[in-house]
């Protein structure tokens, strides 16, 4: 009986010790798996509502965090600031909002549908032209003369609200010949030749490759805007709408939206 305890006994310190092992071995697993943004708990999905500017970038961003989360689906909303703030307000389903304006994200905040937002990125503007630049397009001043069809986001839009401190700036008035719902419908104009010139971001210059020519802006005379992102207080997916605003913060993000071209505040 003596050798049969002795024997049981050490049978179980090794059962212990492997236990302990395998024990360590998941907790090292485990911590590289939410090392970054990755992380097993995450799972299910979320919408994003963002600006029209942020498109490609975040079209990325959502693709490397889908990556790093397995479990996880991100689908996107892209336009105007000002359009995404008001379908918020109204109750549409969202769980995070990415903004090209402090202004809209505020107004958000103050219906008690987001809190704490943070920026994440600064973007600037210039004018694109069809490749041939048939308006003869050379900066600024040259969007007053009456025989350049200029087109702008409509007044309320944050990248109409920029283009116009751009123009007092420059102290010159601009009359379009057509007014868009956001950024990329202005720099669709131009990609068709419907205009001589558009009043877009950088970033959308950039995004547009050789299907545009762009003119820079002086930067005396150029205004900028904030983008803030916050999760939704009505998120059905809480964790997951608080990782993915963290993961555009964090530097794999930055790094994106630095080869985009946005500028970090």
């Amino acid at each position: 009986m003596r050798r049969f305890a002795i024997a049981f006994l050490a049978t179980a310190l090794v059962a212990v010790g492997l236990a302990g092992c395998g024990s360590g071995d998941d907790s090292s697993g485990s911590s590289s798996s939410v090392s970054g943004s990755s992380s097993a708990s995450l799972s299910g999905s979320i919408t994003v509502f963002a600006a029209a500017s942020l498109t490609e970038s975040f079209t990325t961003l959502g693709q490397q965090f889908e990556t790093a989360n397995p479990g996880v689906k991100v689908t996107f909303s892209f336009a105007a600031s000002s359009a995404l703030a008001m379908q918020i307000m109204s109750g549409a389903p969202a769980d995070v909002f990415a903004s090209a304006s402090t202004k809209n994200m505020d107004q958000v905040v103050s219906a008690g549908d987001a809190s704490d937002p943070r920026v994440f990125a600064t973007n600037v503007m210039e004018i694109a032209v069809p490749p041939a630049n048939p308006g003869k397009v050379t900066g600024v001043d040259s969007l007053a003369t009456s025989s350049v069809k200029t087109a702008l986001c409509q007044p309320q839009v944050p990248c109409g609200v920029v283009a116009q401190q751009v123009f007092t700036n420059a102290k010159i008035t601009v009359k379009p010949v057509t007014l868009e719902p956001d950024v990329k419908s202005v720099l669709g104009k131009v990609q068709m030749n419907e205009v001589d010139a558009g009043m877009v971001y950088v970033t959308d210059v950039k995004a547009a490759g050789d299907k545009v020519k762009g003119v820079e802006i002086p930067a005396d005379i150029n205004a900028s805007t904030n983008y803030p992102i916050a999760a939704l207080s009505k998120s059905s997916n809480a964790a997951v709408a608080a990782a993915f605003a963290d993961y555009v913060l964090s530097p794999a993000g930055e790094a994106v939206l630095t080869a985009a071209g946005f500028q970090q505040p």
